[in-house]
């Protein structure tokens, strides 16, 4: 794939992309990672004030899958808190791990998810979550940015991705779905299509 004729950036309606999006792939791989996301940076996960309403609304159901330590937190300062930039993100513990983290078989697992796909609650985690490895951000005029985040402890989901042929907008079908609507993925599978074909 001749990298130099897909432009860097790519607009779908009122969504910008950056086109690794597009031509670079990724698959989650837990068993490699660990879910060390959940668990690794300085920052929690970015949410929006409904968001804050949604995990307050779970919490009694995913309180007893929580840490002690969580707990105590969540207790002291809330779900979620302004960090150092100015945004609203999920509470953390001890400089690290998110609130709604829990630990099963060695691997670090959201406790969100969990009950979620349980069928013990509607939602399922931030939209923050559920992107990764994009990351958002809203302009003044109401555009949006999607950028493609590359992390070191996500090298396995990568290695993975390319085995599979799995690029980021497919992987996050599920999650851009969500966010944009069903009409807005179509628009992005065909300026995908017209970008990669003209490529080959």
């Amino acid at each position: 794939m001749d990298l130099k004729k897909i432009p860097p950036i790519v607009q779908v309606q009122h969504v910008l992309l950056s086109s690794d999006i597009i031509t670079k792939h990724f698959c989650c791989d837990l068993d490699a990672c660990k879910g060390a996301c959940c668990v690794e940076g300085d920052a929690g996960a970015p949410v929006t004030l409904d968001e804050v309403a949604a995990l307050e609304d779970c919490l009694d159901v995913v309180w007893g899958d929580l840490a002690a330590s969580a707990q105590a937190v969540v207790d002291q300062q809330g779900v979620a808190y302004t960090d150092r930039d100015g945004d609203l993100v999920t509470s953390i513990v001890g400089g690290r791990d998110c609130v709604f983290t829990c630990y099963e078989g060695g691997l670090c697992l959201c406790a969100l998810e969990k009950a979620f796909r349980q069928g013990k609650t509607t939602f399922c985690k931030p939209i923050s979550c559920a992107l990764y490895p994009i990351r958002e951000k809203t302009f003044a005029d109401g555009t949006v940015g999607l950028n493609y985040n590359e992390w070191h402890i996500c090298r396995p989901a990568v290695a993975l991705g390319e085995r599979l042929q799995m690029p980021v907008y497919r992987f996050l079908r599920g999650p851009l779905t969500r966010r944009f609507g069903e009409e807005w993925y179509a628009e992005l599978e065909e300026v995908a299509e017209l970008l990669t074909k003209d490529d080959e």
